[in-house]
């Protein structure tokens, strides 16, 4: 166990008072003697014995945590105070390799911490959170503002041609010295002072928005009293809502829980319209309700600190300073790709919203096409066109046989791994999975954990995370994870899903061996350690495998008959895959444009009236359509204002990257599609190379040629082939 110092274990003990609930009568010696055992026992304080450093999760406890992350801080400044005031000349051994190996407590515990507060949270982890987030962002402005440290990282940048790196350890000297400039390493004394403030405060802020959309996802949960306001709902989606009211105190009613997204996809099936209506209020409320948990002031004023920091950093505003890192380089970049979507998004959805207005009108509906009724009539047009009913697709869409002949069968036929199931290995909820991935040759390539079902304390959405990362220099390999928010259907029933979460299951799968294959020396760039615009390629591209005839026949069979899904329902699914992409479309850039927006004005423009910036942005870019509301409102946009960075001004990411993806599919299909070759041509190429090298120099390698935006909009019906 490392040294700790009496001050510093005073420190903590204080610390951890601040989170947990004190009884007036407790003894504060007792207490102090209880936390310095905690600290003893505490697992982070060394690296773990399971394979390939999993976090030991059965001890690991909410008491852990902070103790950690203070040691770690303590632990990683003395490391950097030790390179910066070494007397030896600054080498890249002794100062770039030595900022690499440093921090591993810090590392461990906050890699734990990230995901477990947003897989499996509760009230004393966000304590924990708000707490160590303005803490964390000092510690890090101590690193990238110590003078002493950044004039030697200088000299060894202004040697770089001289010195005999190779192509990796070249990068990490450039990636160092560009972050040290983009932290603000040359402003003075007094700037570096303002600067301090902002990201601590931009840390406690994004704490405190996160957890408020959590908290009103929660809260916002429609209760419904009979099952008869719940008409076309399947039998299970029903069991399903009755037993969340039951947990949630309402036995015999019925509990809709929210998603985070604005459109609610439960909405699909709901006769009663409004019941449809109350669900859409419901969601497009949060974070605006004045109440506790109320957002709007909060991303305002982030709004207005990225902006003033940006402009302290020599930028316009915050979208210049994030967007010059990343593939896109400018804001004007960015803004001409939104607007080459834009008109033909809209021009398809105003179709689109014809057809469902038609529909409506048709059924003596005297009402006008409204936010809450497009997914339900949408579905109706789906199925009469197509001959599609959803509750004909999903026995056939099993969880349990799409990771294992869907995931698992196309990564084996791809890249030659295998997968065994490690229900001996600790997890932090019952519903956690556990395989250990081998490579061709049968060697352990790493962990994959699985966590697909919603649950309370879970965060919206779908993510890929990393436990522990790949680094030849730390003698590490991968463990990794993906989540989802499917709902989990009573004991005893399948787990049965619809078409677009077959699509984000093989999505976030494609993160994941993003990350498994990482193959670099540096934990700098391993795995997704790539730009936000990049590391959607990846996953985007693994999306084709989902309906690639093999692996569909292999995963696609009825959870009761193990009969294949019939070709000709498969070709009238696929068929349907351009339906509804001028309002997918359309719904997306919406949100990407108010990304964009709040991040392309100086902080002293930023308008306190949310609503407004939303109006006047999506009027402007022609998308300000009463029925296709933004796919994410401010108030609940957890990508852009739930981290002190994030997807803040790089929304427009998962766009960008699948301009690269629907290219990178037609060179799938000019060379094989599914094969050894190719699979192994993607892992060499890119997956392998984590953020080793420029990511547009790695795509270029790959497929040889420069992107081109048509097969994306072909691929979404917004252009004619």
């Amino acid at each position: 166990m490392p040294k700790i110092s009496l001050v510093l274990l005073l420190t903590m003990i204080t610390a951890c008072a601040t989170v947990k609930e004190t009884k007036p009568d407790e003894v504060p010696a007792r207490a102090a003697e209880e936390d310095a055992m905690t600290l003893e026992a505490n697992p982070f304080l060394e690296e773990s014995p399971l394979p390939h450093g999993m976090p030991p999760f059965d001890r690991i406890e909410n008491e852990h945590y902070l103790p950690a992350f203070l040691l770690g801080m303590e632990q990683q400044l003395e490391e950097i105070e030790l390179i910066a005031n070494s007397r030896e000349a600054p080498t890249f051994e002794n100062t770039i390799v030595a900022m690499e190996l440093s921090g591993q407590l810090l590392s461990r515990v906050g890699r734990v911490f990230r995901n477990l507060n947003s897989a499996h949270t509760n009230p004393e982890l966000q304590a924990v959170q708000r707490e160590v987030a303005p803490r964390h962002a000092a510690h890090m402005d101590a690193i990238f503002l110590n003078e002493r440290l950044y004039t030697r990282l200088q000299a060894i940048y202004e040697q770089r041609a001289e010195l005999s790196l190779d192509a990796e350890s070249r990068w990490l000297l450039e990636r160092y010295h560009t972050d040290f400039v983009r932290a603000g390493a040359n402003l003075g004394p007094e700037e570096k002072e303002r600067l301090k403030a902002i990201n601590s405060e931009l840390a406690s802020l994004a704490t405190e928005f996160q957890n408020n959309v959590l908290a009103e996802t929660n809260n916002n949960a429609v209760l419904v009293e009979t099952a008869g306001e719940l008409q076309g709902l399947s039998d299970s989606e029903l069991a399903t809502a009755a037993e969340a009211a039951a947990e949630a105190g309402h036995e015999g009613k019925y509990l809709l829980t929210l998603q985070n997204t604005t459109i609610q996809p439960i909405m699909n099936n709901i006769l009663n319209r409004e019941l449809r209506q109350r669900i859409h209020v419901a969601s497009i409320s949060r974070g605006a309700r004045d109440n506790e948990y109320d957002n709007r002031e909060i991303l305002v004023r982030m709004a207005v600190l990225r902006a003033e920091r940006a402009q302290m950093l020599g930028y316009d505003n915050a979208a210049q300073y994030i967007l010059e890192d990343q593939t896109a380089a400018t804001p004007e970049a960015v803004n001409e790709l939104l607007a080459i979507l834009a008109p033909p998004a809209r021009a398809n959805a105003e179709k689109e919203a014809a057809d469902l207005q038609a529909l409506i009108d048709a059924e003596g509906g005297d009402f006008t096409l409204q936010p809450w009724d497009w997914a339900f009539y949408a579905e109706q047009v789906r199925e009469t066109r197509y001959d599609i009913d959803a509750s004909q697709l999903k026995p056939y869409f099993e969880l349990n046989s799409i990771i294992e002949n869907g995931l698992f069968y196309s990564a084996e036929r791809l890249f030659g791994i295998s997968f065994k199931e490690r229900p001996d290995l600790p997890v932090y909820h019952p519903d956690v999975r556990v395989w250990q991935v081998f490579d061709e040759d049968g060697t352990s390539l790493g962990l994959f954990l699985g966590d697909f079902w919603a649950r309370d304390s879970k965060r919206g959405g779908a993510w890929m995370n990393q436990y522990t990362l790949q680094s030849h220099l730390l003698g590490t390999r991968a463990v990794v994870g993906n989540h989802m928010n499917i709902v989990k259907p009573p004991e005893g029933r399948p787990t049965l899903l619809t078409v677009r979460e077959v699509e984000t299951l093989f999505h976030e799968f494609g993160h994941a061996v993003h990350g498994l294959f990482s193959n670099v020396r540096y934990p700098r760039f391993s795995g997704t350690s790539v730009p936000r615009d990049f590391v959607e390629f990846p996953s985007q591209v693994y999306e084709m495998w989902a309906f690639w005839p093999e692996v569909l026949a292999n995963y696609a069979r009825h959870y009761q008959t193990g009969e294949r899904i019939p070709q000709e329902l498969l070709d009238r699914v696929l068929a349907a895959r351009q339906f509804n992409q001028g309002y997918i479309t359309t719904e997306y850039v919406a949100a990407s444009f108010i990304d964009q927006a709040w991040h392309q004005l100086p902080a002293d423009e930023i308008p306190s009236d949310i609503e407004a910036l939303e109006t006047t942005t999506l009027e402007k870019a022609g998308l300000l359509m009463e029925a296709i509301p933004p796919r994410y409102h401010s108030t609940y946009f957890n990508h852009v204002f739930s981290s002190p960075s994030g997807y803040a001004a790089a929304y427009y990411a998962y766009i960008w990257s699948e301009v690269l993806d629907a290219d990178s599919v037609l060179w799938f299909e000019e060379n094989g599609g599914l094969t050894r070759e190719n699979g192994q041509r993607l892992r060499d190429k890119i997956l392998s190379r984590g953020g080793s090298r420029d990511a547009m120099e790695l795509y270029l390698e790959f497929t040889g040629r420069e992107p081109k935006i048509e097969p994306l909009l072909i691929r979404r019906g917004l252009m004619t082939p």
